[in-house]
């Protein structure tokens, strides 16, 4: 008769459980004889898969040491920075800003937002592309969107604009409170696009058709509403409808338009005096400042004393004129002045030259050389030109040049709000808010979102994407505002020294230049633009593991590398964001 014997051994089976994470069993298998019988001990699915795999290397005999040694990474993404914009969007309830209502086309914009401020070099197809290595996809669920996808979730986003940025106001737009608006341009890549038109180019490039777009923001400079125009469309023209849009949209009785001198001309101020709760703060042109001092009701000796005056004026019934004097405004445009003469002056002497050697000829000829010359510096009415068809000479005026250096670093500030609202020294603040719109403008061109050049040729989807645009601007403004102490950005706020002297120029205080010049934080740390931080951030990465002797199919598990002190330090203060 043979003797029976039987051999135990523990292991770890892993149960598929259809799309769910599967199941991991610690069993006992018993051989008695030639059979073989399993017995569950334990169910381990609790556990994490690093505490499994420690088990099953344990049972396997194996040293255990750390649980690295027995994974390996399937795949990194980073994640830090998507993090980093997610959150802030959480925050300001951004998902519900574009529509109360969860879509998919919702998390296609909101995507493509985020994409936006991490991405800003990427096209709409290049998104798709971009994306997929970070954790963005995973995140909003559109690792599947293809271009198509975000074309048609463009067509409904700005089927909502209007009720976007009733919401937007809503939240930042008070009745009676002071709203900016300015306006700019950016070029076109292609020719078909019926916005596309040859006009003023703020881009410099002269000739490129392009298209318009007004930004309008409280007086923060945080955006609230965005126009696009056809690109020839003048600056006047685009004003007034912008203040229909406060009135009737956003349903604001009173509101304080600022607009530069270019935007709010003697036309619009007409037409505003007949809206009821409508005040405006603009400046004059050269022109009329030139005016009211050759006319005797502008004394410039008044500015040995004082750098702001206060007067009114036939000319501008019903509202008060703001004369201000910078000095260090003074001097540069001088010193401008007197380069600008001098480099107009050697030219000159070079056509003068060509002249006399002969190799010029005719008075028509001749006139339309130099005239060329005085004004590729826009220098012409203080040069006096005497042409003949075998001649050229020229003097400055300096009766010119004297009458306009008097005006040197004056401006004039004209507004219809009453000074029991609004003292001098806040309307020259408030009207110098609008660098703040230029602040925009800088942001939605430059490397931080690259609006432009425009590539669409659809005008809806030219005026989504520069709505899509502003919208990131939107989120990056507030996370740029909360990293203050973290960038070179200056951390005081408007002190009470700039509103006793609102036309000293702007200086930044010792902290922000401190920063400035060691490139430091006061903690020792590198202080960093608001680029370089989202670019640091992008070093914290979600990896993807699994046991190295995992079976093909066998689930996986994420593990994202922990913030470093300056790391969790952004996080955190993006975290606190409030609206």
């Amino acid at each position: 008769m043979r003797e029976s014997w039987c051999l135990c051994v523990m292991h770890i089976d892993t149960i598929p459980n259809r799309n769910s994470r599967p199941a991991y069993l610690l069993r006992e298998s018993v051989r008695e004889g030639k059979r073989v019988r399993k017995r569950t001990l334990a169910n381990l699915s609790s556990l994490t898969i690093e505490q499994i795999e420690a088990i099953r290397r344990v049972l396997k005999g194996e040293r255990l040491g750390p649980v690295e040694d027995g994974l390996e990474v399937v795949r990194s993404r980073a994640h830090g920075h998507v993090e980093a914009v997610l959150t802030a969007m959480r925050r300001l309830g951004f998902e519900k800003l574009i529509d109360p209502k969860a879509s998919g086309e919702r998390d296609l914009v909101v995507a493509m937002v985020a994409e936006r401020i991490i991405a800003p070099e990427a096209s709409k197809l290049g998104m798709t592309r971009a994306w997929v290595d970070t954790t963005l996809c995973d995140e909003l669920g559109v690792a599947d969107a293809d271009e198509d996808a975000l074309y048609a979730a463009m067509d409904w986003l700005a089927e909502r604009q209007e009720a976007i940025e009733k919401r937007l106001a809503r939240r930042h737009l008070k009745d009676g409170g002071l709203v900016l608006f300015d306006l700019t341009s950016s070029y076109f890549e292609g020719v078909t696009c019926p916005l596309a038109k040859i006009g003023y180019s703020r881009d410099g490039k002269r000739g490129t058709l392009q298209v318009n777009y007004g930004l309008m923001t409280d007086a923060r400079g945080c955006p609230v509403s965005v126009s696009v125009f056809e690109g020839n469309t003048a600056d006047p023209k685009t004003l007034l409808p912008q203040i229909e849009k406060v009135r009737t949209s956003f349903g604001l009785d009173r509101l304080v338009m600022a607009g530069d001198r270019g935007m709010i001309s003697n036309i619009q101020i007409e037409a505003l005096r007949k809206l009821d709760g409508v005040d405006w703060i603009t400046a004059l042109k050269s022109g009329a400042i030139a005016k009211l001092a050759t006319g005797g009701r502008l004394q410039l000796d008044l500015f040995d004393e004082r750098n702001l005056i206060s007067f009114t004026h036939e000319d501008y019934p019903g509202e008060r004129l703001i004369a201000c004097r910078n000095p260090a405004l003074a001097r540069l445009s001088a010193e401008k002045r007197r380069n600008l003469i001098a480099a107009t002056t050697g030219e000159l002497e070079k056509v003068a030259a060509m002249v006399a050697g002969g190799r010029l000829k005719g008075a028509g000829r001749i006139g339309v050389r130099a005239g060329k010359v005085v004004d590729k510096y826009k220098v012409a009415k203080h040069f006096d030109l005497t042409i003949s068809d075998s001649s050229l000479t020229f003097k400055v005026n300096e009766e010119s040049i004297a009458a306009e250096a008097a005006l040197d670093g004056l401006y004039v500030i004209r507004t219809s709000v009453a000074e029991v609202d609004m003292t001098c020294e806040q309307a020259v603040l408030n009207y110098k808010r609008l660098a703040e719109v230029e602040r925009a403008f800088r942001t939605l061109k430059g490397i931080d979102l690259q609006v432009r050049p425009i590539r669409h040729r659809l005008e809806a989807r030219v005026k989504a994407h520069i709505f899509l645009s502003m919208l990131a601007y939107y989120v990056q403004w507030h996370m740029m505002e909360a990293w203050r102490r973290l960038t070179f950005a200056d951390e005081a706020g408007e002190d009470a020294a700039r509103l006793a002297d609102p036309v000293a120029p702007a200086r930044r205080s010792k902290a922000a230049l401190a920063k400035v010049r060691t490139r430091m934080l006061a903690d020792g740390t590198p202080a960093m633009s608001f680029t370089r931080l989202l670019t640091h951030l992008a070093t914290i990465v979600r990896n993807t593991l699994r046991p190295r002797s995992a079976r093909t199919g066998e689930a996986t598990f994420t593990l994202t590398t922990r913030p470093s002190a300056k790391q969790q330090q952004a996080l955190d203060l993006i975290a606190a964001i409030t609206v």
